[in-house]
Order: C-alpha cells, then structure tokens, then sequence
C-alpha cells in the first residue's frame, strides 16, 4: 500500500535513461580552452599579417574591416559549422562529445544551432552562472543548451546507434 503522505517521486530524466552519457563541466570547459587556443592560432598571425604592429599596440578597439571578420565574423561562422557538418567543435572531438538535440537525440538544426551559440549571451551574463549551471544540472545542460534544446553527450560503450550492429 503506498503511503499518502509521501510526495510523488517526479519522473527525473537521468542519464541512465538514455543511450547517451551527458558530459559534464570540467571536460566542456576543457574543450572551450581547446577551440579558444585553436581561433587564437588562426587569428593572431592573420591579424598581425594584415595589421602589423598594430593589431597590438593600438589603443582602439576595432582596427578595420578584416578585424571585424576575423575577430567577430570568422568565430560564429567557424563555429556552428563544426557544429553544423561535424555536431561538434574540435575540442567537443577530442572527447568524443557531440551536440544532439535534447529530447530526439539526433543532430540539431541549424535553427537551433544559431540559437544555441547567441545564447552564450545570457548564459555569461551574470557571472557565467549559465555555464556553471551545467556542473549541477542532472542532463548537465548550460542555459544555452536549454534555450536552444539542445545537450551535449557521449554514447555509451554499449550502445547500439541507429544503422550500428551491436558488437561493431
């Protein structure tokens, strides 16, 4: 007989419930440090290229056209289209992380996606709690990933993915 007087248990998605294992925190934040180092290889000899001395004893801060893109345009573009072509930037593939959406689990759109990457803005505003947010959230979801429907994972060792034998 169950107990009146005991609240109802609420149906909290885990990740035991899925074929998929969300990645946390420190390994996300790892891999940001990866993608950011990456961008900054790329950029900072290109601007030093077409800039000079300038790009870093100059006061302003916007240098011209090719600073815009590099600094601005380049990042976004580079950005959803690892997420786009490959589900995940190169510091995500190091980790066998991927982007999939959050209730099919399969890629997102590309609606999302564009979504996803301009809500890092609220997700830093205050503090960047919205990525903090990921180390104690059960499916390990930033606010961005909320907001754009989204969740960041590994398969499981045991999983068997669509198009996959098991045992392959």
């Amino acid at each position: 007989m169950t107990d009146p007087y005991r609240s109802p248990s609420a149906a909290l998605e885990t990740e035991a419930q899925f074929d998929f294992q969300p990645v946390g925190f420190w390994i996300r934040l790892v891999a940001s440090i990866v993608d950011s180092a990456l961008f900054l290889a790329i950029v900072f000899p290109l601007s030093w290229l077409i800039y000079g001395d300038a790009f870093f004893n100059s006061e302003s801060l916007y240098l011209g056209f090719w600073d815009g893109v590099l600094n601005y345009v380049f990042p976004i573009a580079a950005t959803i289209a690892f997420w786009k072509f490959r589900s995940a930037t190169p510091g995500k593939m190091i980790f066998g992380a991927v982007i999939v959406d959050a209730d099919s689990h399969d890629k997102p759109s590309t609606g999302q996606l564009i979504g996803r990457y301009f809500s890092y803005i609220p997700a830093t505003l205050v503090f960047f709690l919205g990525f903090l947010w990921i180390a104690w959230d059960p499916l390990k979801q930033g606010w961005h990933d909320k907001l754009a429907g989204t969740m960041v994972v590994r398969r499981r060792k045991d999983s068997v993915g669509p198009g996959q034998a098991s045992g392959s």
